[in-house]
């Protein structure tokens, strides 16, 4: 899977974003990077358990908690805690896999990585470099999108960040673990989900095929589903 959804903060919130993140104390991405990682990445990082990066975090869950395309689409059973980073000076990320599961620091809890998001919080035109690429999903290479979009993707893929040469690229980035693991299960209840939702304006209230197609969603979810 491949999604680019637009729009998951409104420019007004992402300028509220990058004035505390522009002013904030960075430090290396190495020191949260595994063992294999840590030649691969060169970038800054907001430290977790800053004032900063808290306040930005609780505020992109509650809008993904609200954002319809996000949920049907990831089916979210957790979602680790949003991280930020920011490639200037020639920072970069060279070819990697995520980790299969992330212990959330300071709790008992871990999360599968089914699904991985960045969330752009920098113009295009602000930087030069910076795309993420993403090895084997056709279309999903070279994605550099506008403040406020986000890309979802599968986890399991190879991808990079290539060298940011000019300006500073900042983002948000994290992990979501699905109530279905399967990643072809998941993708045909999001065509079955789109199609109800472009049906329903389309028939009357009560329409018996269209609560048949529901019906077939929710026992598929039913059976599909990982609590």
């Amino acid at each position: 899977m491949l999604l680019i959804i637009e729009n998951v903060l409104s420019k007004d919130e992402v300028q509220q974003f990058r004035s505390p993140m522009e002013q904030a104390n960075w430090e290396s991405g190495v020191k949260t990077a595994g063992s294999l990682a840590r030649t691969a990445k060169q970038n800054l990082q907001l430290d977790d358990a800053s004032e900063v990066a808290i306040g930005l975090r609780n505020h992109i869950l509650r809008k993904l908690g609200n954002h319809p395309l996000f949920i049907s689409a990831a089916l979210p059973s957790k979602i680790y805690p949003p991280k930020f980073n920011c490639y200037t000076n020639g920072g970069s990320y060279g070819t990697h896999i995520d980790s299969a599961i992330m212990p959330v620091p300071g709790t008992s809890l871990t999360v599968r990585g089914d699904l991985s998001a960045t969330l752009f919080l920098s113009e295009p035109d602000e930087y030069v470099g910076g795309q993420l690429e993403i090895e084997g999903i056709q279309g999903g290479e070279g994605i550099k999108l506008a403040a406020g979009d986000m890309v979802l993707y599968s986890s399991g893929f190879e991808h990079r960040v290539k060298p940011v040469t000019q300006g500073a690229r900042f983002a948000s980035f994290f992990w979501i673990e699905s109530y279905v693991r399967d990643e072809k299960q998941r993708n045909i209840l999001f065509e079955l989900d789109k199609t109800i939702q472009q049906l329903t304006p389309k028939l009357p209230e009560g329409d018996k095929d269209l609560l048949k197609l529901t019906g077939l969603y929710h026992n598929l979810l039913r059976s599909w589903a990982t609590t």
